[in-house]
């Protein structure tokens, strides 16, 4: 397996400076990784280390609380894409599903989705670790109403990451539609390949040259 071709390497770190980011798509380039995954401000600078290769830009979109306005997140989603990102990991509004607010949690990714139109697919990231398995179940289906292109486990910076019991609940909901991208503490080939088998479709990691290198 190439695995490799499943992986959207990440850089989000707050301190990361643009050598490190361009470090990060050296290594995109020499692997030939899917993605690479960064803040906005990195966005326009990442797209111009790839754009000679079929490597994707994603950018991370109300990052990493989800808690900012709707409006707010479909300006940053449309600002990536006409920077150059034609991947949307956007980070749904928590609160909002833990109340109940259904409503509330389904028009804040469609404003995402609505954004960036078919220039961008749009992963919505629920952030699994501080979610009931009724409520992973519920933001999965709000994200596939929504029109979202992935259901996402994690921003890697809460209380957990991915898991394999997720990535099968979060496939049974959602059936063959829509993609899940495994996200947080992946950093090794027996974890990163335990989740694509449990149903992922994308690995995000910053341990990803570990991941490829050290099978």
């Amino acid at each position: 397996m190439d695995i490799a071709k499943y992986i959207d390497h990440t850089i989000l770190k707050p301190e990361a400076t643009k050598a490190e980011v361009s470090k990060v798509c050296e290594e995109a380039k020499k692997y030939g990784f899917y993605s690479v995954c960064v803040n906005g401000a990195n966005v326009a600078f990442a797209y111009e280390q790839l754009k000679e290769t079929n490597i994707k830009v994603a950018a991370v979109i109300g990052f990493p609380l989800g808690a900012m306005a709707s409006g707010v997140k479909a300006f940053e989603a449309k600002n990536a894409v006409y920077n150059g990102a034609r991947e949307i990991d956007m980070v749904i509004n928590i609160g909002a599903l833990k109340e109940g607010n259904t409503e509330e949690v389904l028009n804040d990714i469609k404003a995402v989705v609505d954004a960036v139109k078919d220039r961008a697919i749009v992963k919505t990231i629920i952030e699994t670790c501080l979610l009931t398995e009724e409520e992973k179940v519920s933001a999965c289906k709000l994200a596939k109403k929504a029109g979202a292109h992935f259901v996402k486990t994690s921003t890697g910076f809460s209380t957990g990451g991915a898991t394999v019991d997720d990535i099968k609940l979060m496939k049974k909901t959602i059936g063959p539609e829509m993609g899940i991208k495994a996200s947080g503490g992946i950093r090794d080939f027996k974890t990163a390949l335990a989740m694509i088998k449990a149903g992922a479709t994308r690995i995000g990691a910053s341990a990803s040259v570990d991941i490829v290198e050290l099978k």
